[in-house]
């Protein structure tokens, strides 16, 4: 059974017969220990502080029977790891390399308006989660509370932990059921003006070592596995 918390998504799934409900990852209607597994891929990253970021792998480890194992995905900090580009970097050089994204700028907005009741507890915490992770070789620093969001330029390695990642809205003749996604059009045509409406996602991406610690802070949970793939920090969860 999968959930989301779009419900064209969702949609989609009961299209295809898949069973699927819309909900929050902060309150999954689900009992407790019902699950014998649990994935979780590319969506912890979009919660904007440590704090919903850690009840989120908490609310995970809750629907998990004793014994359970639950699998994790977030962006990773790191797009080049071990003198290798992730599929996200080499994307940009690969079949589309004749066309350009869509300039967006150096637009900032504030972080209140992302990150409604941040603390200096939760400060605190990220902070400590970064000191821990720098020994790895991420110097990343945690975007505080007075500061504003960068907007990401797609297909490149990222400058900041928290940022706005933009995202362009297909062609204009776009039918309701179809997905957000990103598109490439040349960055000078008439296409990229009319056409192609931005959002901004916001995105926390991890420093290596970054999920683990938040994971080995709670005492439900042991860690069996943690690695690097594709551009992405993962941690296997072990129920206890």
């Amino acid at each position: 059974v999968g959930c989301d918390r779009s419900k064209n998504l969702v949609d989609i799934c009961g299209a295809k017969h898949f069973q699927a409900f819309v909900c929050d990852a902060l309150s999954v209607p689900m009992r407790s220990g019902s699950c014998d597994a649990c994935i979780s891929i590319a969506v912890i990253h979009h919660f904007s502080t440590a704090d919903r970021r850690l009840a989120t792998i908490h609310e995970l480890a809750r629907l998990l029977r004793p014994g359970g194992t639950a699998l994790i995905y977030v962006w990773a900090m790191e797009q080049e790891y071990k003198n290798q580009k992730s599929k996200y970097l080499k994307e940009k050089n690969g079949s589309k390399a004749s066309e350009k994204e869509i300039n967006t700028g150096t637009a900032q907005r504030p972080l209140t308006d992302q990150v409604p009741g941040s603390s200096s507890q939760d400060s605190a915490y990220s902070d400590q989660l970064i000191n821990d992770s720098k020994d790895e070789g991420c110097d990343a620093r945690p975007v505080g509370p007075d500061s504003r969001l960068p907007v990401h330029t797609n297909r490149t390695s990222f400058q900041s932990q928290d940022l706005l990642v933009p995202w362009h809205l297909k062609g204009g003749t776009k039918k309701k059921e179809e997905n957000i996604d990103t598109v490439l059009v040349p960055a000078d045509s008439k296409e990229s003006q009319e056409l192609s409406p931005v959002f901004h996602r916001y995105y926390h991406v991890f420093c290596e070592g970054e999920l683990e610690a938040a994971c080995r802070s709670l005492d439900c949970v042991r860690v069996q596995k943690s690695y690097y793939d594709q551009g992405n920090w993962c941690v296997v969860l072990e129920k206890l």
